[in-house]
């Protein structure tokens, strides 16, 4: 993984980058912390489910969760075994079957998914339930988190954290020997995780075919590498696709920020397949009970899908015309500059995401195009709040109640909520990147970095630089530090490329690279 670590002790640029960070909370309007009367509500809350959980006791299920270093908000757990046999009640399925017949007792698998339940620490109308429609998510920073609930909930009591009971909203799926539903369960349920490991530590033992070293966890490690291909196959089979970039992310240590990047790691895919599969789960049962809340997204126009198949033609990867493009963006090697190019280019299929409430009428559009199916967002409930609306209208469903009136009325405005949220935390999680970014690269002005072209200039706006007096702008990825930034100057794209840094300003949050060798025209002579 490339890496850039700053130390903030340094140098002027680094001294000024805390205070930019800070700055931005309040830029953004970000909430400071919570109110005395929310505050207490959760303390009360948290006191109370303690003592009051589910029913229900799957405990023995030895569940584990996957995430980011460093995570304390554990919104899932899995458990996975092979084969189908088992003594649970499945029933209300809802209509989420996937395959026409049913697997054997010994062929297929069993997930089972636990999402914490945080609907049981909010009470309807309540302070806390006004304070996260409010928020409507968690926002992640260099120098903290602004969360969507109180840490008493977010990061304890409602925190699938090993070796404690929680309550939990635990799906069952019954999957046949090729990956797809054939019955899906609901529950809420007392369940305990047995161990909490990162995406690094999970590949490190799947890669080693160490499992859980034997443990409890050992049959799930071994698994999920299986089902989550098996998923995958499934997508593509449906039409739909996964962006596959090399992420950036700032994080900060007892040393202070870095920056880091490198490609999603497998594990990472085949856990979000368990995700993407329960979300699609909870979207038909909505869309059989007409009721619910879906995250949609229209497909690409037939001009973006030509746009898109041009570039790929001019990046020397042309996308066969009888291959599904799911299946096309699997195969990028993101190692190769051009295919890299292609990848990012492949950002112009998806847009224009966002979320569909109904109540009585289904509505118009309810597929997700990237994922090719109705989908909803139910597996995050700690970090986004229309999960918990999701959860609670399912499991009404699936036991044949009414969803509860404090949800039903709510639903209308959750799409807002969500969008206006979502907008909040993209800009505020870039301007930090770009910050860092910008102050990492402070005092390198006139150095050279090898760099890889993401996007160049198309020849319009190489005419209209000309008759602006200007060069042409574009995008490069630089490799260390890892840098996405504009570059100015002719370069094609996907190539190899070199750029000196041209300028840095942390107030702006920019930076400026050049195609090395290459000159502005001169300015006009009066």
């Amino acid at each position: 993984m490339a890496h850039l670590h700053l130390d903030l002790a340094r140098s002027a640029a680094q001294t000024e980058l805390a205070g930019h960070l800070a700055a931005l909370r309040q830029e953004f309007s970000l909430p400071a912390g919570f109110p005395p009367e929310v505050l207490a509500e959760a303390e009360r809350a948290a006191a109370a489910t303690a003592d009051r959980l589910p029913a229900s006791d799957r405990t023995d299920l030895p569940l584990l969760t996957i995430d980011p270093p460093g995570s304390t908000d554990l919104d899932q757990a899995v458990h996975i075994r092979r084969g189908t046999e088992d003594t649970e009640d499945t029933e209300g399925a809802a209509g989420a079957a996937g395959s026409a017949g049913h697997p054997g007792p010994h062929d297929g698998f069993t997930v089972h998914y636990a999402i914490a339940d945080v609907p049981a620490f909010i009470a309807p109308g309540g302070a806390l339930d006004a304070e996260t429609l409010r928020r409507g998510q968690t926002i992640y920073l260099p120098d903290g988190r602004v969360p969507l609930h109180p840490e008493v909930i977010s990061e304890d009591t409602g925190s699938l954290l090993p070796g404690v009971d929680r309550g939990a909203y635990l799906w069952t799926f019954r999957l046949d020997a090729d990956g797809a539903v054939v019955s899906t369960g609901l529950e809420r349920a007392r369940v305990r995780s047995r161990e909490q490991l990162t995406y690094e530590q999970a590949q490190q033992r799947i890669d080693r075919g160490e499992g859980g070293n034997g443990g409890e966890t050992s049959a799930t490690l071994s698994l999920l590498r299986e089902v989550g291909l098996l998923r995958a196959a499934q997508e593509i089979r449906r039409g739909g696709a996964s962006l596959r970039l090399p992420e950036q992310e700032v994080t900060a240590t007892d040393r202070g920020y870095e920056v880091l990047s490198a490609p999603p790691l497998a594990v990472e895919d085949w856990n979000a397949q368990i995700s993407l599969m329960t979300g699609i789960a909870a979207a038909e049962i909505m869309l059989c009970g007409r009721i619910g809340i879906l995250r949609t997204m229209p497909p690409a126009d037939a001009d973006s899908e030509a746009t898109f198949r041009a570039r790929t033609r001019a990046l020397g990867h042309p996308w066969p015309e009888s291959q599904p493009y799911g299946e096309y963006l699997r195969g990028l090697d993101t190692a190769d500059p051009r295919q890299l190019a292609v990848m990012h280019a492949a950002t112009s299929l998806f847009r224009g995401a966002g979320y569909t409430a109904f109540d009585g009428d289904t509505p118009e559009v309810t597929v997700q195009a990237a994922i090719a199916a109705p989908y909803a967002h139910t597996t995050a409930p700690l970090r986004r709040l229309v999960d918990r609306f999701v959860l609670v209208t399912c499991l009404a469903l699936v036991q044949g109640q009414p969803v509860p009136e404090g949800v039903r009325a709510l639903l209308p405005a959750l799409p807002e909520a969500m969008r206006e949220s979502g907008l909040t935390a993209s800009r505020a999680s870039n301007a930090a990147l770009e910050l860092v970014e910008a102050a990492s690269l402070s005092g390198m002005e006139g150095h050279e970095f090898p760099a890889v072209v993401i996007s160049a200039p198309s020849p319009e706006q190489a005419e209209k630089a000309r008759t602006e007096g200007r060069l042409p702008w574009g995008e490069v990825q630089v490799g260390q530090p890892p840098v996405l930034a504009r570059y100015e100057g002719f370069a094609e794209a996907g190539s190899q490329i070199r750029v000196e840094l041209i300028t840095t300003d942390l107030a702006t949050r920019t930076v400026l690279f050049r195609v090395a060798g290459q000159q502005p025209p001169p300015e006009p002579v009066d």
